[in-house]
């Protein structure tokens, strides 16, 4: 792997000396061809910028243009897709079949405070901004995390994660390199290739989303008996089960830890940070909580002014060498995501109980105010949840004259659901200011490449 990164870096530099910061896009397939692109980015003194596999042809021109890029580096199955895009604005494509070559020179030296990587937020409320991290931040977030979840160079890991993200790129890559630890890559995600995998014994640490979880439940109650108890076996062995990148409802949670023996380990945290909060490895593991927060990590309660509320509700503020350095191009955007005192807004609304954080939405799209109350979208979610015919939910604000936002819930059921039944039912359940005034079903929640709902086209649904 150093040996050929270290010819991609080569060949990317040319006759230059350093890239010196320059922006180099990459569309590859995950596995070893991933890792040695983003090393080679990095050896040659530029930032990776990773484009996701699967993003229609606006969000890639969005990245492109953003960075204003004037390499990418793609895999040959994969070039299809840049060609176009590269070829209208001049940008050189490189396609990974013969390059590069053996061409060997000598590397830049990179210092930890250069900037080292361009991830873009999920857009879920707008449009994605590139969050810039350096050398120095990326090994904060890696280092915290080895700790935290004990990693070492026997684990063996399976990534099924986009590789856009920080969940995957972070959490999965890096942390099992960083330990020496051995990476097996699933390049499209399949509950039966995953177990398929499982069953060769071989993994011991497994990191998803809850979606995916989700789909795991399904296919393994889809297996005969003797199925599902040679895989419960097989998972009960292994050594961590982690789940992040949105909230995990309380009922997969159950469901998992009966199948699997895996009480899933969730975590908090974000593009601009890695991850801040986390359940212990050892210890208590709350339901419907993310921990406490990380070693090295600072973290706080503030109101709109900032200032400090010791319980909450509040916005989570993060302090840390794991921070971020800048939005890419987007000095006023970052300006006001950090307090006077270089405190970092996440936009994350949470409680602390007796210690552990809890989560209630993000401040833009899961905190309701409606007629004077502030209503947590995930806890109302998490209500509807629990009933029979509900397998997934989907809770939204809706602009209105009387109440400022109405309640809304897309409802995914194994069966019709009369809205008019359902609220009845949320009546013994949860105050009525809470209830949704607007309920539909719908087939599937939209979302997008890491599994999370998209709120915002949610909301679209009840125009």
């Amino acid at each position: 792997m150093l040996e050929a990164s270290e010819k991609l870096a080569s060949s990317l530099l040319n006759d230059r000396e350093d890239l010196k910061e320059e922006p180099v896009a990459f569309m590859v397939t995950p596995g070893f061809d991933y890792v040695r692109v983003l090393w080679g980015v990095w050896k040659a003194g530029g930032i990776a910028v990773p484009l996701c596999i699967s993003h229609p042809a606006p969000a890639l021109e969005h990245v492109l243009d953003d960075t204003k890029c004037s390499t990418v580096v793609a895999s040959p199955a994969l070039a299809h897709a840049l060609e176009p895009l590269c070829h209208r604005r001049g940008i050189r494509l490189n396609v990974l079949n013969n390059w590069p070559g053996d061409f060997r020179r000598k590397l830049p030296q990179v210092f930890p405070q250069r900037r080292a990587m361009i991830l873009y937020t999920s857009g879920t409320t707008n449009l994605p901004k590139g969050v810039v991290t350096t050398h120095k931040s990326i090994e904060a977030q890696i280092t915290t995390l080895t700790s935290a979840w004990k990693w070492s160079s026997s684990d063996h890991v399976l990534c099924t994660l986009p590789l856009h993200h920080i969940h995957g790129i972070i959490n999965v890559v890096s942390c099992s390199l960083w330990s020496g630890a051995c990476c097996e890559f699933l390049p499209a995600f399949s509950a039966g290739d995953v177990f398929e995998v499982f069953r060769r014994k071989k993994v011991n640490v497994f990191m998803a989303v809850p979606t995916i979880y989700f789909k795991l439940i399904a296919a393994w109650e889809s297996l005969p008996a003797g199925g599902q108890k040679e895989l419960s076996a097989i998972m009960r062995s292994m050594r961590l089960m982690v789940s992040g990148s949105a909230a995990l409802p309380a009922s997969i949670m159950e469901k998992w830890e009966a199948i699997s023996g895996h009480r899933l380990l969730e975590r908090y945290g974000m593009t601009e940070l890695g991850m801040a909060i986390s359940n212990p490895y050892e210890g208590e593991r709350r339901s419907g909580a993310v921990g406490r927060p990380l070693p090295g990590v600072s973290v706080r309660l503030c109101d709109e002014h900032d200032m400090v509320i010791d319980d909450g509700p509040g916005e989570i503020h993060v302090k840390g060498d794991n921070v971020f350095l800048e939005y890419w191009n987007q000095p006023e955007a970052t300006k006001q995501s950090f307090t006077a005192e270089g405190w970092f807004r996440t936009g994350d609304v949470a409680v602390v109980e007796d210690g552990y954080y809890r989560i209630l939405g993000r401040n833009s799209v899961d905190i309701i105010k409606s007629g004077g109350y502030k209503i947590s979208a995930l806890e109302v979610e998490e209500v509807l949840r629990t009933h029979p015919d509900v397998t997934d939910c989907a809770v939204v604000g809706l602009e209105d004259i009387e109440w400022g936002e109405v309640v809304a819930a897309a409802v995914v059921a194994r069966q019709p659901v009369e809205p008019a039944y359902l609220r009845t039912w949320l009546r013994e359940k949860i105050p009525g200011y809470r209830i949704p005034r607007k309920i539909q079903c719908v087939k599937e929640l939209p979302r997008n490449a890491m599994g999370k709902v998209m709120k915002n086209e949610v909301k679209k649904l009840f125009e």
